[in-house]
């Protein structure tokens, strides 16, 4: 998990991101205020999540942007610890917060009753 927490580390300090642990999934918190699920793509690979977001704001009729501030394109890749798997992986956004859940592989090998 060192990679992981080198990687936590090394966030811009406009990212917020955070990773939670118990004996069955890992959850990855990330905020992304302003962002729909529609502006975000989240990809989990062998090694790592990715997580592209991009928010999307309209300018009011009549006015063109000047300058803008609150730009918010994310584009985070952090490494899965090594018990992490994508299969049944799920994520969701609500109120700016993007939670991945990432189930732990089990135990390697499962036991086969021996007749006799």
């Amino acid at each position: 998990m060192s990679r992981l927490r080198e990687a936590l580390g090394n966030l811009p300090d406009a990212v917020f991101a955070d990773v939670h642990e118990r004996d069955d999934e890992y959850l990855f918190v990330v905020d992304v205020p302003g962002v729909s699920a529609a502006d975000l793509d989240v990809r989990v690979s062998a090694r790592t999540v990715v997580v592209d977001a991009h928010r999307r704001k309209s300018v009011p009729d009549g006015f063109d942007y000047r300058e803008e501030e609150r730009p918010l394109f994310l584009d985070l890749e952090l490494p899965l610890p090594p018990d992490a798997t994508a299969d049944g992986a799920t994520a969701s956004v609500d109120d700016g917060v993007l939670e991945v859940h990432l189930p732990r592989r089990g135990e390697s090998g499962q036991r086969v009753p021996v007749e006799g």
